[in-house]
């Protein structure tokens, strides 16, 4: 890692050649958020924000394994579900499974990406979560839930704050459709991307292919987004069945607010507090503002969540916070449109060292013990 650490030692510079190396709609997709983007820009003000202190005269060795229901992971860090991924660069979701696997951490795959649990499975080497977005018909979920399973994914997400679809302006701007239409507009933005776009030449147009079975007519049967007309807004009956027909650890994602973090408990075996990376509600508050009343009102369960980290040093301010794991979407999609597969690998290479710095600095052993340098 000595040369990319030279190059790149900060995911910030992997932000930066992803964004050279990606058509502009593309760029859009991954990084916009809705409206003003104000709940984007407060995960990471809201990150800034916190202070750790350090202590000295006690020199440590960290341990960043992390358990999490049940189960050992080598870092508190995972690669979060982003939809389309295999537009941000084809063959992404395979290759993100690959590296979560090689790093032992988990990858949770998006109902919305561009290859299916079928495809993915076996990549995850058992580190694999699968995302849900509620499906309308039970028939459907049943079924979906099944690919899931049998694919071999363990532990199942619920994301439960896409009740309704949001604006995300910059994505119309940029006229990105699903699926995609290659339009002159979007054709002339790919011709100024040739590694991006011979990849995808090769690979075919990304498009929703966990759903396509269940559109009318079959793929080519429906126009828009067939993942919105599918879905629904899941209330507590729907979390109910959903607990029943899923045999594995459960997790609801999306939740913000104490009260709903509470209802959770005794039906999820975690809460995955997030703010969507800001793509949903643009007045929505920060991960790191609503986790320390979601764990003062639910003390012993394990908690999640997200929101505009950029380093090591954030990821142990959400853990201070009360998070027993830190999920990153976008930063890994920069890897690896940056570097390939080294770039994911990079980028965890980047979270790991820098938590391992800092908990030197903190005299922390593991990494809850932050919750004393607040």
């Amino acid at each position: 890692m000595t040369d990319l650490d030279d190059h790149y030692p900060a995911l910030s510079d992997l932000y930066d050649r992803a964004r050279r190396r990606v058509p502009r709609f593309v760029w859009e997709y991954l990084d916009s958020a809705t409206g003003g983007e104000s709940a984007k820009h407060a995960n990471t003000a809201a990150l800034d924000a916190i202070c750790l202190t350090p202590r000295i005269l006690s020199p440590v060795e960290p341990d960043l394994t992390t358990t999490l229901m049940g189960r050992k992971w080598s870092l508190p860090v995972g690669i979060a579900p982003v939809g389309m991924s295999g537009l941000i660069w084809p063959g992404a979701e395979v290759e993100l499974a690959r590296a979560a696997a090689r790093a032992g951490i988990p990858y949770c795959l998006s109902t919305v990406a561009a290859a299916t649990p079928e495809e993915v499975g076996s990549a995850t080497a058992d580190h694999g979560w699968f995302q849900l977005y509620p499906p309308r018909d039970p028939g459907i979920r049943r079924d979906m839930l099944s690919r899931a399973r049998n694919s071999g994914f363990k532990t199942l997400i619920l994301t439960a704050d896409v009740g309704t679809p949001s604006r995300r302006e910059r994505q119309r701007r940029a006229r990105l459709t699903n699926p995609m239409r290659l339009t002159p507009h979007i054709v002339a933005q790919a011709a100024l991307c040739p590694a991006w776009s011979f990849a995808t030449l090769r690979s075919g147009t990304p498009r929703l292919r966990t759903l396509e079975p269940y559109a009318h007519g079959g793929a080519g049967g429906t126009t828009g987004h067939i993942g919105y007309q599918l879905r629904v807004s899941p209330d507590r009956a729907y979390l109910e069945a959903l607990r029943a027909e899923w045999d594995g650890p459960l997790v609801v994602k999306g939740v913000l607010h104490p009260d709903d973090a509470a209802s959770l408990d005794g039906i999820a075996d975690a809460v995955w507090v997030s703010n969507h990376g800001g793509r949903q509600f643009d007045a929505a508050p920060a991960a790191a503002r609503a986790l320390p009343a979601i764990r003062a009102a639910l003390p012993d369960m394990p908690l999640i969540a997200d929101g505009g980290v950029r380093s090591g040093t954030d990821v142990l301010r959400l853990i201070a916070l009360g998070a027993d794991m830190v999920m990153l979407g976008r930063a890994f999609h920069h890897g690896y449109a940056a570097l390939g597969p080294a770039g994911i690998d990079h980028a965890i290479h980047i979270l790991r060292t820098g938590m391992l710095a800092d908990m030197g600095q903190l005299a922390i052993v593991t990494p809850p013990e932050v919750r004393a340098r607040l």
